[in-house]
């Protein structure tokens, strides 16, 4: 019993360390707690809630993967467990061509969460990245297409790249969204006049959901860029 009560009052220490350290991510960047919110696309009391009244107890995986990303610090500043990936460092800076070094040419892109083995951080030419990335800098992730939903635009073992910070005004394109814990690539159709969202499967064998509320989906971000390999 002794034990159980060590380590319940060492996890609720540990959860409030984390909450402390977020609150001054957020009060060195000088951002809101609303604006935090809607940025990782919760409501926008979720992160007040989460530093002031601890509720949820934890940072989910993705909500703490995308805050890492954010703030271009390691995830287990904000609770990650031991062994999980944390964010590569140096994190993701596109410096100008002339001041680059030799040795430091590569990128490390971290991937989103996933509930298979996440793969270890995709390395991308720097030069590249600046033309494709269109300035995205630590906006960007990666993501490892799994399934045919998609198919033909996307199939399994594709590499994605992710930009975290479009995720509050949806449009028309593809998205990585979130549902029931899981991580999922889609076609998103906005209507016109009633700024409803269609979820969209390329593949016809596969279910879509034409008239959803947008308050209720949660976008992860928008994708800009493929790779795959060619038989």
């Amino acid at each position: 019993m002794a034990n159980l009560e060590a380590r319940a009052n060492l996890e609720v220490r540990a959860n409030l360390e984390v909450r402390e350290r977020l609150a001054e991510l957020i009060r060195s960047s000088g951002e809101g707690y609303a604006a935090l919110s809607r940025r990782i696309g919760r409501n926008p009391a979720y992160i007040q809630q989460f530093i002031k009244r601890g509720v949820p107890r934890r940072l989910s995986e993705t909500d703490r993967r995308l805050l890492a990303l954010h703030f271009g610090v390691s995830e287990s500043l904000l609770g990650a467990p031991d062994g999980n990936h944390d964010l590569p460092s140096p994190a993701v800076t596109l410096a100008p061509d002339d001041v680059v070094p030799p040795t430091s040419c590569f990128a490390a892109i971290p991937y989103l969460p996933s509930r298979s083995a996440l793969p270890e951080p995709l390395i991308i030419d720097r030069q590249f990245l600046r033309r494709v990335g269109g300035g995205r800098g630590p906006a960007l992730a990666a993501h490892l297409v799994e399934g045919d939903s998609m198919a033909p635009t996307f199939v399994a073992g594709d590499q994605i790249l992710v930009d975290t910070h479009d995720n509050r005004s949806p449009r028309d394109g593809l998205y990585v969204i979130e549902s029931d814990g899981a991580l999922l690539v889609k076609r998103l159709s906005v209507n016109p006049v009633t700024r409803r969202i269609a979820i969209l499967s390329d593949n016809a064998a596969y279910p879509s959901f034409p008239d959803c509320d947008p308050q209720r989906l949660r976008l992860i971000g928008r994708v800009f860029w493929v790779g795959r390999r060619l038989a």
